[in-house]
């Protein structure tokens, strides 16, 4: 009787730590609507390359911005056969400008060679304004870039390690024009779920009215649950969505394997279930061995050549078959998983036995090939 009160105490503490385990915060599986990052592009020049920057003769965009860069400062009058330097490269800028971003603010920025520069490595962005979808400036990056890759070449051979004409440059940009966004002003915002799921959005529902009380939040569809945040003139909007982003839900959604056949990588979901099948695997394995052998003449021998001879090896061999029961629909994806181990697959065995049981409709879950 002391053992089963024992384990009737250690149940009742695990258990709720295990469903415990199983809630997500409303904020990992869901965001705001109009709380999101902008993309930023623009165009520029990265000066001071070690003789790896465009070939004017092959960019010649990047000489006519060399020439406009220059007549801005003041430098006039140049002829087309002036310019023969080898230490400039044209690159697009591109950032992303996050949300609630303020005028000083830096943001990270990513440089990518635009003409035939071999390498970035050493060179300085000079001022480049990065514009968004709207055409307005919103920020304006400078400065020096840092190269991940590298490149070595000699007269035989060469040597390349990373991507050396990308580059980023950390707080390399400053913000100089903020996106109007009033938090306060909202009554209503809406939550739009990153995988969208009825049973997933009736649960955000249920969390949020249990913890604001009231109506106040609805299932618009299976991606967006609205909340009502009221109409009171000192509503503390950010102090809710704060309180509302951090409560726990269980998130649902459909049962899937996914696969990539170029690597062989298989996952497959927890609600993964199969009806009870047999699964055979097996064939015929064929090898080609070439062994040439060398006929040399003698010697003394007059006229005579030397002559490759063919000699070929076929074998087959046939692999035993046996079949391998899978069990019913109730089973967990640990059976699952260990029946499939002990059949003895490869990976490129096992996603043909996946999707022949997809095929034979046993397998109760998406199949979705990447």
């Amino acid at each position: 009787m002391r053992i089963l009160a024992i384990l009737a105490t250690l149940a009742a503490v695990l258990l709720p730590a295990v469903s415990a385990m199983a809630q997500v915060r409303i904020k990992d599986i869901a965001t705001f609507e109009g709380v999101r990052e902008n993309q930023l592009v623009g165009y520029g020049l990265v000066v001071g390359l070690n003789g790896s920057g465009d070939s004017l003769r092959n960019s010649p965009f990047t000489e006519k911005s060399i020439e406009a860069m220059l007549e801005r400062l003041g430098v006039g009058n140049l002829s087309e056969d002036s310019i023969k330097t080898a230490n400039t490269a044209a690159v697009m800028v591109t950032a992303m400008l996050p949300p609630f971003a303020r005028r000083g603010s830096p943001i990270d920025v990513v440089v990518s060679s635009l003409g035939d520069a071999s390498s970035l490595r050493g060179g300085t962005l000079i001022v480049t304004p990065l514009t968004g979808a709207d055409g307005e400036v919103y920020a304006v990056a400078q400065g020096p870039i840092a190269v991940a890759g590298w490149a070595a070449q000699g007269q035989g051979a060469s040597l390349t390690e990373g991507v050396p004409t990308v580059a980023r440059i950390e707080n390399g940009a400053t913000v100089e024009n903020e996106i109007e966004f009033e938090l306060a002003s909202l009554r209503n915002i809406r939550l739009n779920l990153r995988n969208p799921d009825f049973t997933t959005a009736a649960r955000v529902e249920e969390a949020i009215e249990s913890r604001l009380g009231g109506n106040v939040a609805r299932v618009l569809d299976p991606g967006t649950v609205e909340i009502a945040l009221g109409s009171a003139d000192k509503l503390d909007v950010p102090g809710v969505l704060a309180d509302i982003e951090n409560l726990r839900v269980s998130p649902d959604g459909v049962a899937k394997v996914v696969i990539d056949a170029r690597s062989g990588t298989i996952v497959i979901g927890a609600n993964v279930r199969i009806d009870r099948v047999a699964v055979s695997q097996g064939g015929l394995t064929v090898m080609v061995r070439e062994d040439p052998e060398v006929s040399q003449p003698n010697p003394v021998t007059i006229g005579g050549t030397t002559v490759v001879v063919p000699r070929t090896t076929v074998g087959v061999e046939e692999t035993e078959t046996h079949f391998t029961i899978l069990d019913g629909a109730d089973v967990s994806l640990q059976r699952l998983v260990d029946a499939l181990n002990a059949i003895g697959l490869t990976a490129t065995q096992t996603i043909s036995i996946l999707q022949a049981i997809k095929a034979a409709g046993a397998l109760h879950a998406d199949l979705e090939i990447i």
